[in-house]
């Protein structure tokens, strides 16, 4: 009877052990959980500051012919220029010295008072060469300037000129001369005075001289070589007051002929 009391007891120990071990178990506390750490903020990017935008450019080009050069009064005279007219093989320019590099791009208009004419239109001329070799000495001052057959007048070899006749004394501003433009030919010595008296003695001025060495006997020029082209040669006058004008030539890098297809001087009749 003892043994079975003891076993009951032992039993109900056991029992109790049990219980307090599981109230032991579910009495501890759960691992704390971690308090979330706050968002790290990304650093603020600061806007880039915005570029510079540069003033538009209202300037205008500062050119020797911009208008804002000259006198209110004062305006692009109206040349016409004939159509290009290259041909053949491009000629060889590895002897001319002191030749003038082409700008690549169209004349910029020239300037000169309101009223600016052609005074040499349809005026008389005469040569050096009393016969040409082709053509008319009138046809410098007809307006044809194209370079075609028909169109310009050729002298013969070594120095020759022409004379323009304005009939009046005039003012000025620019002499264009086209000597041939079919080809890209350089004229030497090229020179154009203007004078009071036909003869050339009284009041004799050089408006151009490309003559390096003197070799047609009218004084060392400064003036450089050309090619000839479409827009031919603008020599400035500045308003010189003449009568006549006398441009000189003594052939060219492809030959010795002397070519001469239109010359125009733009001016005023001075008024008495």
């Amino acid at each position: 009877m003892l043994h079975g009391i003891l076993k009951s007891k032992l039993s109900m120990l056991i029992l109790v052990l049990v219980a307090l071990a599981s109230c032991v178990s579910s009495c501890k506390k759960s691992p704390q959980q971690e308090t979330p750490k706050p968002p790290v903020a990304e650093p603020k990017t600061q806007p880039a500051a915005p570029k510079p935008v540069a003033e538009p450019n209202t300037a205008k080009p500062a050119t020797a012919e911009s208008a804002a050069a000259h006198p209110a009064d004062w305006e692009p005279i109206p040349i016409v220029l004939p159509k290009p007219m290259f041909v053949g093989t491009p000629q060889s320019f590895s002897g001319v010295t002191n030749l003038e590099k082409p700008s690549g791009k169209p004349r910029p208009p020239f300037y000169a008072p309101k009223g600016t004419v052609n005074v040499a239109a349809g005026k008389s001329v005469k040569s050096s060469d009393q016969e040409p070799i082709m053509g008319e000495t009138e046809w410098i001052t007809n307006g044809d300037k194209e370079a075609a057959d028909g169109s310009y007048v050729e002298y013969g070899p070594g120095l020759q000129h022409v004379t323009i006749d304005l009939g009046a004394p005039c003012e000025l501003y620019a002499v264009v001369l086209w000597h041939y433009h079919k080809q890209a030919k350089v004229y030497f010595d090229v020179i154009v005075q203007v004078a009071d008296d036909a003869d050339f003695i009284t009041n004799v001025r050089t408006l151009f001289n490309n003559d390096g060495d003197n070799t047609a006997g009218l004084g060392i020029g400064n003036d450089m070589n050309y090619v000839e082209t479409s827009e031919g040669k603008l020599i400035e006058g500045k308003g010189i007051v003449a009568r006549y004008i006398r441009c000189y030539s003594s052939g060219n890098n492809s030959n010795d002929m002397n070519n001469y297809i239109e010359v125009e001087a733009y001016g005023k009749l001075v008024q008495k």
